[in-house]
Formats: C-alpha cells, structure tokens, sequence
C-alpha cells in the first residue's frame, strides 16, 4: 500500500509530460454520447495499451545493461524504465549528481555507488580525495523514503551519514560496505539501534574507527530480522555476550563473519546457537589468552558437524593449525574457502583439501607452495575462481609458488573461469598452457611481483603468454599483466582482446604505441588502469575517440605533462580531467604524478581538495 501511494503521489506531483499523459489515458475512460442516446466508453489509445504492457514487462528486466539498452529506444522507453526501475547502480559517484539521479529515477528502493578508484587500495591516491557519501544520502532521503538497500564501496561514509540513513529510511533493511572509512562504532551503535528491520549489515574491508562504543549491544531487543552480519575488519574487541543474544535472536540468520577478537572458543558457543549458517567467518581460530590452562576444550568438531548448511568458510585471522581438523566434517560441502588470512602449509592443506570436491571458489596464501596448488588440482575440478595470494609482497622476496604450481591448476581445474597470482617468476609456456586448458576464463590478473621479470626460463618477454591468453579465452572481460613486457603484448591485447572491459598496466610496455594499441584496438574498454610505464602525451590523445565510452581512466608515474592532460580538457568538455599531486606538493609541475579522467553528466565536482587540480 505504502508504494502504491507513493508512486501515485509520484505521478501527481511531477511536471507534465509525455508518459504522465498517456498514463492518465490509460486510467481514465473516455465517456462520449451516442446516436442512441446511451452512454458510450471509448477504449484506450493503442499506444496507451502498448505503454501499459511495456511497464509490467520491464518489471522482469533485472540486467542493468539490457535496461540502459531499453531506455535508448524512445522518450516513452526512456520514462517508463526509469519508473520500473528499483535497483540503480552508479559506478562513479561523481559521474552523475544525486540531484539528476534522483529526480530521474523516483522509486528506486536499491543503490548501488561507488566512489575512489581501485588504485587508491594501493596508497596511490592521497587521503581525503572525495568520495562522500553524504550528498547521496541527502538527496535519497527527500525523495526516495522508501529506500531499502545501500550498497558503498570506496567511499567515505561519517557517523552522521549512517545517522541520517537510520532515520529516514524507516524501512530500511540492507547495508554493505566494501573498503570505505570515515565511521566509527558510535556511528554503528546510532544506525543499528534506529533500523528494527534490518536484515543485511555486511563491514567489508573497512575502516572502522574504535570510538570505545559498545555498538553490538545497540541491536533492538526482540526477534531479530538479521540475515547477514558481517564485521571481519572492525579492529577492536566487541562485547561477546551481547553478540551471543544477538545471534540466538536471529533465526534467519544465514552469514556471520566474526573479526580476530572471537576466539575459537567463543565462535563454538555462536555455532552452537546458529546451526543454520551457510557462510562462516571463524574469527581468530585462536584459544583466547584468558582461557585457563585446566580448562576442557569444547569439542569443536561436532560444532562443525552440525552446521550441515555450511558452503562458504572464511576467517583464520590468527590461525593456530592445530585447530585445523575441526573443520573436516564440513569440507565435503564446502563450495568457498578463504584461506587468504592463514599461514598454513602444504601438509597443513592437504587434509582439508583433499576433500573438498564441490569447491568453486578458493583463496588462499602462496605459503601453501606449489605442492599446494598441485594438491587443489588433483581434487577441486569445479574450481571457477583462484586467488593466490603473497605472504611477503616485497619485489625481492623469495616467492614459494611458480610456475609449476599454475601449470598444475590448469591442468586439474578446467572449469576455471577466474584467476588472480601473485608470484616471483613464471615463463611463457606455463600460461601459454593455462590458455588452453581454461579457455572459459573471464578474468585473468597475473602479478608478477619483481619488475621487468622475464619469463625466469628463457629469458622472454612475457609477450607470448598474455597474447595467448587474449587470443584462447575468447570471453575475457578483465586483465592485468606484469613482467617484462614490449608493445607486441598489447598489440596483441588491441587485436585480440574484443570483450575486454578493465585493464591494469604495472611496470610495462616500450613506447606510446603499447597505448595506442589498446584505446584503438579495445572496443568495450571500460576502465583502464596504468602505473610506472613509459607512456607520454601522444598515448594519451590516441585514445580520444573513445574516452566518452569508459568509466574512467587512471595513469600514475607515468610520462605525461600538464599541456597533455590540458589537451584532452579542451578537446572534450563534457570529460572530467583531475591532475593529482602529492597532499604535501603545493605547486603543480610540469609532468603529472597522477591523472584521473572521468566522463560525468554534471562537469567538475565542487568538493576536490587542493591538492586536485581541474582541468
């Protein structure tokens, strides 16, 4: 009832246009006399009717790209998918204001936004660059009270923000938040207190300030309506009794991943009162300091045998291995694991992986070796995504997983769609192999970690092993290559790689021709980032016929100037073109440290710190 009203309330109050209109047709009959004298009703216009069917159909289009492409077919398209659309998702904060997204879109109930660029994860964007959450919130607030679903990432969110959404939205149900700052727990104690229907609070990789607030207490008393609770990242200790009633009123609970102050006796007591689970995050995997020397232990591998829903396993932030068998009675089920916190070896591994056959999905540390990985070959062939994460990420480290253990994945696991490896050496051969063994991949982020490293066999460019890979996997939409790569690798990535969409250059290429190959070889180009390679001006303008069609563009300690970057401003207005220095650089120079373009609806941002320079 509450939407139906408001979506009336929508229509009366909007200024006149064409789908107003014709809706007030579609609704109204049209009484006219008649020869006879009785009273006649005049059926509607048959493009009224059209209309009508067209808004309960769009009603069924979820894809986010088939409803952009269904808004481009008229001005009554346009208008009707904006009114039918209930999930908006801006991958740019500043592509648009929330002013124009708002007045646009008047019964959204889901948004999705994001802010910084990826490169900002790796300090390569200063502090308080932007991103603020809090002019979305404004907006939505006034116009869109019936929002449900907030989903952030990389952006700055403050207590008051989360404030505001707990108070306007009386409805609200869902927040994730992946890898943004600015809050603390007081401002988690304000919004968890304030939505008594919330259902989803996912903390991903965020920085949670520690305000000393007990914010897990703040949860409503009574049944709870909690589906997910996620706070893995929040860095201080977290009143356990108060999470413990919390968890034994929540019996829709489905996901709880629990940060490195749980112990592993406290994650017992939690499952013991959550057998439902389907997604664990274990906490430490540590006894706690306090636990007495003569205390039993409870007997965690029932704990785990009950948890007959549990698929998705995650946690081990301070992993003692000993602890490790409990977890076998559920590796069975497992189709996720993240080991990507636990130290563990390849002995430690083997046990649990050699059970696990429906894992898809598998993080782990490179301190498993390639004995490891051979391991998850021989045993996980519906393996779809591989991280592989490095223990020690410095350059001149010695790397425990090669080659070898990536030939093994993609020979044991086929199926394979996504793969990120970090590693010290690698030859041509082994991801020439790997091309095609997995011809289904999707993404492909190899990190060679030592700069300019040629294939550690013969000596090569990598050249050969990212063209086959461009050239085998026909549906590959992300990469990122490292090593010791010339232009010919990205002549091949501008012949070959048709559908690829986000591209990350580190420490790579010969020349601007590497560039140019790309921006004119790479039509579905979307987001392109490139760091420390030797590309100037004329790379950069090579890309100006396409610049429009992507999201953003990134280079860092590259070779460009600021005449360069003001070329590019002048020649496309309608293209955002951010110069970024150092916070402590007070003077631009005359190359560019930092170059961040963006297209936007709205022109320059009002809120860019001074160490951002316009164009």
């Amino acid at each position: 009832m509450a939407e139906q009203m408001s979506d009336d309330d929508e229509r009366q109050q909007s200024p006149p246009s064409d789908l107003d209109f014709t809706s007030n047709k579609a609704r109204t009959c049209i009484v006219t006399g008649s020869v006879s004298g009785h009273t006649e009703f005049q059926s509607p216009y048959p493009d009224q009717v059209l209309e009508n069917v067209l808004e309960n159909v769009l009603h069924f289009l979820t894809s986010r790209r088939d409803r952009n492409t269904a808004s481009l077919v008229c001005k009554s398209w346009y208008r009707v998918e904006a009114l039918t659309r209930s999930e908006l998702f801006i991958g740019n904060c500043y592509a648009v204001s929330p002013a124009r997204a708002t007045a646009r879109f008047t019964r959204v109930r889901a948004l999705h936004l994001k802010g910084r660029p990826r490169f900002a994860d790796f300090n390569l964007m200063p502090p308080d660059w932007g991103a603020h959450f809090n002019p979305w919130v404004l907006a939505f607030a006034k116009a869109c009270p019936w929002l449900e679903k907030v989903y952030l990432k990389r952006m700055s969110v403050t207590d008051d923000d989360l404030a505001t959404l707990a108070e306007s939205f009386l409805g609200f149900k869902e927040l994730v938040l992946v890898c943004c700052d600015g809050f603390g727990t007081s401002g988690l104690a304000i919004f968890v207190s304030k939505c008594r229907q919330l259902k989803v609070l996912d903390l991903i990789e965020s920085e949670v300030s520690d305000d000393e607030t007990d914010w897990i207490l703040c949860f409503p008393e009574g049944e709870s309506h909690l589906e997910s609770l996620i706070f893995d990242c929040v860095e201080c200790p977290i009143n356990f009794e108060a999470l413990e009633r919390l968890v034994a009123r929540s019996p829709s609970l489905k996901k709880l991943k629990l940060n490195r102050y749980v112990s592993i006796g406290q994650l017992y007591r939690l499952m013991v009162q959550a057998p439902q689970l389907t997604h664990l995050g274990t906490g430490s995997f540590s006894p706690s300091e306090i636990a007495g020397q003569g205390d039993q232990e409870p007997d965690y591998v029932t704990a785990f045998a009950a948890c007959k829903s549990l698929v998705c396993l995650s946690g081990f932030r301070e992993i003692i291995p000993d602890y490790l068998p409990a977890i076998y009675p559920i590796c069975a089920n497992l189709t996720s694991l993240n080991f990507s916190y636990a130290n563990i070896t390849a002995e430690q591994l083997k046990p649990i992986i050699s059970n696990c056959h429906k894992l898809q999905v598998f993080w782990v540390l490179d301190s498993i070796c390639d004995e490891g990985l051979q391991a998850v070959a021989a045993t996980c062939k519906e393996l779809r995504e591989l991280r592989v994460f490095p223990v020690d990420a410095r350059e001149d480290s010695d790397g425990p997983v090669s080659e070898v253990g990536f030939q093994a994945i993609s020979e044991g696991c086929r199926k394979l769609q996504s793969i990120l490896y970090f590693c010290q050496r690698m030859t041509n051969a082994a991801v020439i192999a790997m091309s095609r063994n997995c011809p289904d991949l999707v993404v492909f982020r190899l990190c060679i970690m030592g700069r300019h490293r040629p294939d550690h066999v013969t000596g090569e460019p990598m050249d050969d092993g990212f063209g086959a890979i461009v050239m085998n996997c026909k549906k590959l939409t992300r990469l990122a290559v490292s090593g010791l790569l010339t232009d010919k690798a990205f002549d091949y990535i501008g012949r070959y790689g048709k559908l690829v969409r986000t591209l990350s250059v580190a420490f790579a290429g010969d020349s601007d021709m590497a560039l140019k190959y790309v921006l004119e070889g790479c039509p579905q180009l979307q987001k392109l980032e490139i760091r420390d390679s030797p590309f100037g001006d004329a790379a950069l303008c090579s890309g100006l016929h396409h610049y429009y069609n992507m999201r953003f563009l990134w280079m860092s300690s590259c070779r460009l100037t600021h005449q360069g970057c003001q070329q590019i401003a002048r020649a496309m207005p309608r293209l955002v073109v951010e110069v970024i220095r150092s916070a402590d650089e007070e003077e631009m120079d005359v190359c560019v440290q930092t170059l961040y373009m963006y297209r936007s609806l709205e022109g320059p941002r009002n809120d860019a710190p001074k160490f951002v320079t316009i164009l």
